[in-house]
C-alpha cells in the first residue's frame, strides 16, 4: 500500500509539472496565431474551449453536476463573474505576449500569490503571520521599483495578477473542479465570443476560415481551434495532480509557469532587462522565497503538532512506546 501511494504521488508530481510546464510554454504558442489580433484570438479561444471541454465531458459521461448547479443562482452568478475576470486575464495575456511583453506577463504570475494573500486579508479576514506580512511588503516595494524601471506602472502584470486572484477567489467560493468550472465559464463566454466572431467576420477582420496568399492558410484556422484544446489539457493534468500530491507541492510547482515565461521572454524573444527591472524582479523573487520558507515551516510545525496529538491520545497500553518514539518522530519530521 505505501508503495502504491508513493507511485501515485510520483504520477501526481509529473502531472503537476506537465500542467504548469504547458502553461509556462504558452508564450511560444500565441505568436503562432498572428496575424490574428488579440481580440480575434481570444474569441476563438473561448469558443473552442467550450467545444473541447464538452467533448471531454462527453467521453467521461460527466454531466450529473450540471442540473444541481442550474438550481443555484448564487453559484451561477459567481461563475458568470469568474468567466468575466478570466476573459480579461486571457485577453490581456494574449495581447501582452504578442505585443512583446512576455517578461511583464511572467511578473503578473510571480506576484499573483502576494495579491492572493492580500485578498485573503481584505475579503476573507485571514490573519497573516509576520513572514507573510514581510513578503507582502517586499512585493509592494518591488512594484515601486518596477514602476521606476518601466517608466510606468506595470499595468499588464498588475491586471494579470489581480484578475487571476479574483478568479481564484470566486472559484474557491463556487467549489467546482477545474474541468467543471471551465465548462461552466466557457458556456457563459460562448454566446458573447460567438457573436463577436460573427461581428469580426462581417467587418472583414476575422481570420478563422480564411486564407491569405503569402500570409496564412488553413493551418492558421487549425491553430485557432487548437487553442481550445491547449486550454483544456493542462487543466486535466492539474486536476490529476491535485488529488495525488499535497497542496504545498502544488504551491511550489506553480512557480514553474512564470519561470518558463520569464526565460522565454529573455532568452527567446530577447526582451530588454535593464538593472532596475532586474532589481524589481529580484525583490519579487525574495518575497516568494520568504513565502515558500514560511509555508514549509508551517507544514513542518503542523506535522509536529499532529504527532504530539497522536501521542497524547494513544491507548493506555501503548502509552510508553508512544512516549518513547514520539519525540524522535517529531524531530525527524521537523528536519
Amino acid at each position: 500500500m505505501p508503495e502504491t501511494t508513493q507511485q501515485e504521488a510520483g504520477r501526481g508530481l509529473w502531472f503537476g509539472m506537465a500542467a504548469y510546464g504547458i502553461w509556462g510554454l504558452f508564450p511560444l504558442f500565441w505568436p503562432l496565431l498572428e496575424p490574428g489580433a488579440a481580440d480575434d484570438i481570444l474569441a476563438n479561444r473561448m469558443v473552442w474551449s467550450l467545444v473541447s471541454v464538452a467533448l471531454l465531458l462527453l467521453v467521461q459521461r460527466h454531466w450529473g453536476w450540471i442540473r444541481p448547479l442550474l438550481r443555484q443562482p448564487r453559484r451561477l452568478a459567481m461563475l458568470g463573474g469568474a468567466a468575466a475576470v478570466i476573459s480579461v486575464n486571457w485577453g490581456v495575456y494574449i495581447w501582452g505576449v504578442n505585443a512583446g511583453h512576455v517578461v511583464e506577463t511572467s511578473l503578473g504570475y510571480f506576484i499573483n500569490p502576494l495579491v492572493t494573500i492580500g485578498f485573503g486579508v481584505l475579503m476573507l479576514k485571514e490573519r497573516l503571520r509576520p513572514a507573510q506580512w514581510a513578503a507582502v511588503g517586499v512585493g509592494a516595494l518591488a512594484v515601486v521599483v518596477l514602476t521606476v524601471g518601466y517608466g510606468r506602472l506595470p499595468w499588464i502584470a498588475l491586471t494579470l495578477a489581480f484578475s487571476f486572484a479574483t478568479y481564484g477567489l470566486l472559484k474557491k467560493k463556487v467549489g467546482l473542479s477545474g474541468l467543471e468550472s471551465l465548462a461552466a465559464e466557457s458556456a457563459f463566454m460562448f454566446p458573447f465570443a460567438l457573436g463577436y466572431l460573427i461581428y469580426l467576420e462581417v467587418s472583414g477582420r476575422g481570420t478563422f476560415g480564411h486564407t491569405v496568399a503569402g500570409s496564412y492558410g488553413w493551418g492558421h484556422s487549425g491553430l485557432l481551434m487548437l487553442s481550445g484544446v491547449i486550454t483544456a489539457i493542462p487543466l486535466l493534468f492539474f486536476g490529476a495532480a491535485a488529488v495525488r500530491v499535497p497542496l504545498t507541492v502544488l504551491g511550489l510547482l506553480q512557480y514553474l509557469a512564470p519561470v518558463f515565461q520569464f526565460l522565454i521572454g529573455v532568452a527567446v524573444f530577447h526582451e530588454s532587462m535593464p538593472p532596475a527591472r532586474w532589481a524589481g524582479f529580484a525583490l519579487v523573487w525574495a518575497a516568494l522565497a520568504l513565502l515558500t520558507w514560511d509555508a514549509l515551516r508551517r507544514v513542518r510545525a503542523d506535522r509536529v503538532e499532529r504527532a504530539a496529538a497522536l501521542a497524547r491520545t494513544a491507548p493506555a497500553d501503548a502509552t510508553a512506546p508512544a512516549e518513547a518514539t514520539a519525540p524522535a518522530e517529531a524531530a525527524a519530521t521537523a528536519r
